[in-house]
């Protein structure tokens, strides 16, 4: 248990902060902002990580130390203890985040959520215009004299 725990600590560190596209850099965003992917989670990076086939585990307890409310982070094994990489396609953090924030959006619970919202908006535009015009309701406040 022990040596297991000490590999993870050699792992690579991914805060969902680093590919935000929401985030300035002096917030902790470290690719550009054209390859970067709006409001990541830990999950949503795991799960990249795995279609990579990287192994990777969620520390849901860590929060980034520049905005300590963003909760959970990733760690991500690179290379094997001799060295090697385990994906020849990524060679370093960078490549990493590159690949992950390209994934993200493509996401399987990205994908639902977009399409329902896409439908959740469909149905007010039909609602109100069919109801026509609003009417106030109440006083409308203190007159003076």
């Amino acid at each position: 248990m022990d040596s297991g725990a000490l590999n993870i600590k050699k792992w690579v560190v991914m805060y969902p902060v680093y590919i935000n596209s929401k985030k300035t850099v002096a917030e902790g965003r470290r690719i550009s902002l054209s390859k970067a992917c709006e409001n990541p989670n830990c999950i949503e990076i795991s799960d990249c990580c795995k279609h990579l086939k990287l192994p990777s585990a969620v520390e849901i307890d860590k929060a980034y130390p520049r905005d300590f409310m963003q909760v959970g982070r990733v760690r991500v094994q690179l290379k094997r203890e001799d060295g090697t990489l385990l994906n020849p396609a990524i060679t370093s953090r960078k490549q990493l985040m590159q690949k992950i924030a390209e994934l993200v959006p493509r996401h399987p619970e990205r994908v639902k959520k977009q399409e329902s919202q896409k439908a959740k908006k469909q149905e007010p535009q039909a609602t109100t215009s069919t109801s026509g015009t609003s009417s106030k309701s109440g006083k409308g406040g203190k007159k003076k004299r």
